[in-house]
């Protein structure tokens, strides 16, 4: 089962890593990046939008999910 917030992303199985950051710094709202106290919170985010990735391309789902 793929992560819901990963799916939001709308990314192809054939994204960069580098792309896969952009698209989650850009799906958290600018008042939650800007709190210094979830600093921590948001790099366990970002690590699991790029775990989610590398499992998705691993396993070669269809880009089209």
């Amino acid at each position: 089962m793929t992560d819901p917030a990963y799916q939001r992303l709308g990314l192809p199985s054939a994204a960069s890593p580098y792309a896969v950051l952009r698209a989650a710094v850009r799906a958290l709202h600018p008042d939650t990046r800007a709190v210094r106290g979830f600093r921590a919170a948001r790099k366990c985010f970002y690590r699991q939008m790029l775990c989610a990735h590398a499992t998705r391309q691993t396993a070669g789902d269809d880009p089209a999910r």
